[in-house]
């Protein structure tokens, strides 16, 4: 092995950059590493990080979802001996590379705790470590469109979508592409102190700690076939939202019984129609916040979620954060281009409905 690779004084990470994947996987992580680094160094501290973006394959290219293909300088049959961190960033799920990835999964599986302290995947990555058996019994977190997946295929994990990322003995996992991000922050904070990872995040110019919870970027309702139930009601019931709505009512739109519109809408949306609505209720008011600058008042009136405190209860319940917490982190980056009259101008329709 080259020596040049070896730093023994450092903190060895190691990312393996998935082909196939969005650069943030992995550019992220390195990115904090590489700038605690950086820090530490000028801090007089000289055994920091030691990082290195390397390739699942032996021909050390990865290709990226962006169109481009990386050379790495390494690849992991280079890396024989001892990790601090190492990084699965991403997951390679085309078919077509399974056999060339089955070398990474023979070497991924002589990783454990004696020779790697800790193992860590970004978004799909979660995959890799459950194939090569390593989140077998674990609690494990990936992407949120992942979550029931993963749950699915990998029974014998413990599966939470709604974390940034997740800690399991030495094993972490973290959500979507940013949250990698979220977790190397973590890490350096574990591994240093707060205020050399709070400079970390300062230069990144992101949160150390990022308020909220996975659950917030989820969609809650599926898009369902034209002939589901679910999207048979949908159309009629956004238009409807800011009445009081019950079972009886919605059922006649669809010329059923109300036993029998009960017993079918729970057989194709695997809910009942009271928490599908409420459900697009939440969804219908995301929109507002997002979009419009029109009061929480109003906005929980426009929607049937009944007054602020019964709206609040409701979004944290689906969303994990409140309307005013959701407005501040979500409201549109385009308010001054005009969108914001325009949808004003639908509320107003709505409104005069009424």
């Amino acid at each position: 092995m080259n020596q040049d690779f070896v730093h023994p004084s450092k903190k060895r990470v190691i990312i393996v950059a998935m082909t196939g994947n969005m650069l943030l996987n992995f550019s992220g992580p390195a990115d904090v590493f590489i700038n605690a680094e950086k820090y530490l160094e000028d801090c007089g501290i000289f055994d920091g990080y030691d990082v290195k973006v390397v390739s699942p394959g032996s021909n050390k290219k990865v290709d990226s979802a962006a169109g481009f293909c990386i050379n790495c300088e390494y690849s992991v049959a280079d890396i024989q001996d001892s990790i601090d961190t190492l990084i699965i960033a991403g997951n390679d799920s085309r078919e077509a590379s399974q056999l060339s990835l089955i070398e990474f999964y023979n070497w991924l599986a002589t990783r454990n705790e004696q020779n790697t302290r800790r193992i860590a995947s970004i978004c799909g990555g979660a995959f890799v470590l459950a194939k090569a058996g390593i989140l077998h019994g674990r609690k494990a977190t990936t992407h949120w469109q992942s979550s029931e997946r993963l749950s699915k295929t990998y029974p014998d994990v413990e599966v939470n979508s709604n974390p940034f990322f997740t800690k399991d003995g030495y094993v972490y996992t973290s959500a979507g592409v940013s949250s990698g991000i979220d977790l190397s922050l973590a890490m350096v904070e574990e591994d240093y102190n707060r205020d050399i990872a709070i400079h970390v995040a300062r230069k990144l110019v992101y949160y150390l700690s990022r308020p909220g919870f996975q659950a917030q970027f989820g969609i809650l309702l599926p898009v369902y076939e034209s002939d589901n139930i679910g999207q048979k009601t949908q159309n009629w019931l956004n238009e409807h939202l800011h009445e009081k709505l019950d079972v009886s009512q919605i059922a006649s739109q669809l010329n059923m019984s109300t036993r029998n519109f009960t017993r079918v809408f729970h057989r194709e949306t695997g809910m009942p129609p009271a928490k599908f609505v409420e459900k697009l209720r939440v969804e219908a008011a995301r929109k507002y916040l997002e979009d419009t600058d029109i009061s929480l008042e109003r906005l929980a009136e426009l929607c049937g979620l009944g007054g602020l405190v019964s709206m609040r209860r409701t979004f944290l319940r689906h969303l994990n954060t409140t309307p005013s917490d959701y407005r501040r982190a979500f409201r549109t980056s385009l308010k001054d281009s005009g969108i914001t009259e325009l949808l004003s101008q639908d509320v107003a329709s709505l409104a005069n409905t009424r």
